[in-house]
């Protein structure tokens, strides 16, 4: 089984019921060399007619879609006789549910809230997959086509974070529907204010939290930081 570089870019279908992590979804995927977003979805409906009107062989999916589960919609697919592979876009970290979309052509899982750099690994490790053509000659030739699909250990967060509290940060903004402010989110959590700012500002970044000036008060207006909906 030979590797090589594809004669076009992997045509991806972003499946995100909100506009702003859509978009943001679309932006990155543009950002990663051979990779072309060729449009977005943000039903399951959608999702299908847009699959009708055009070849598609990556679909980036969100798994709650207003009109259906994410694995809901892939298993119909697969029954359609789409072939599109599908990484799946979730906040769930239900094992029960990864195991499910192993069968339905789930070939990767990105945890959200994630960055530009989590996404962009896990794409690259799919055309490498993608790429591989041809017969294997041996065992080791299939281990290693399948292994481009796994990561070696968990992204990166940006130096001086740390996944615990980016954890208590995301439930403490998740919980609050009418936003924080970072004051709001160190007190919530414990930590400095220009700590929780940094926090907050990854999460922005990711896509996953939007910031507005709060006005009211004297003096500088202080940020209002919002749960983006998964």
């Amino acid at each position: 089984m030979s590797a090589t570089t594809p004669s076009r870019d992997i045509r991806v279908l972003v499946v995100e019921d909100d506009p702003v992590a859509a978009d943001a979804h679309v932006l990155y995927v543009g950002r990663v060399p051979g990779f072309t977003a060729v449009g977005k979805a943000h039903t399951g409906a959608e999702a299908r007619r847009a699959l009708d009107r055009m070849a598609v062989d990556l679909l980036l999916l969100d798994l709650h879609l207003p009109d259906v589960h994410g694995l809901q919609l892939a298993r119909s697919l697969r029954a359609a006789g789409y072939h599109a592979d599908v990484i799946a876009v979730t906040s769930a970290r239900d094992l029960t549910v990864v195991r499910e979309g192993v069968s339905l052509g789930v070939v990767q899982y990105v945890l959200k809230p994630f960055t530009f750099a989590t996404l962009r690994d896990r794409l690259v490790r799919y055309a490498e997959f993608h790429a591989a053509v041809g017969e294997a000659s041996g065992q080791d030739e299939v281990d290693r086509a399948l292994a481009s699909l796994r990561a070696p250990g968990p992204a990166a967060l940006p130096k001086g974070l740390s996944a615990p509290t980016l954890e208590r940060v995301t439930r403490a903004l998740r919980d609050c529907d009418q936003g924080l402010t970072a004051t709001g989110v160190a007190e919530a959590v414990g930590i400095s204010r220009i700590t929780a700012r940094r926090y907050l500002e990854h999460l922005v970044d990711a896509g996953r939290a939007g910031r507005s000036p709060q006005y009211g008060q004297v003096g500088r207006p202080e940020l209002q930081y919002r749960w983006v909906k998964s």
